[in-house]
């Protein structure tokens, strides 16, 4: 049997978010991070990375307790391209043991974090 090679055994695979305007998350997850999307019909987009996959289908985001934390070579870089396609910067960088990161509000409201060294 084939193993693939993404699939790892009990570890983060997918992730999915809610959005209210599939368009515009869209543009938002490109111009900030370079995320290549699938349209799956009107109302859900899949992304695939290197690490994880994911997808966006129709509905109100509701903060909740998970925060998805986002690695950076360049964490000022990173924040500039968040700001400039529309993201809020909830949390500034700050240094904990290990590194630095920072929060921001994508445009459907939901909180994530990137983090560098």
């Amino acid at each position: 049997m084939e193993t693939n090679t993404r699939e790892k055994h009990e570890q983060i695979q997918y992730i999915e978010f809610l959005t209210q305007d599939i368009p515009r998350i869209r543009q938002f997850y490109t111009e900030s991070f370079g995320w290549i999307f699938k349209d799956y019909g009107p109302n859900y987009c899949a992304f695939e990375g290197d690490f994880v996959d994911g997808g966006f289908t129709t509905g109100t985001p509701v903060k909740g307790s998970i925060l998805v934390i986002l690695y950076s070579e360049s964490i000022e870089a990173t924040r500039a391209k968040v700001l400039a396609a529309g993201g809020a910067i909830v949390k500034d960088i700050f240094e904990f043991p290990g590194g630095r990161r920072f929060h921001f509000l994508d445009p459907d409201q939901n909180e994530l974090s990137v983090w560098g060294r």
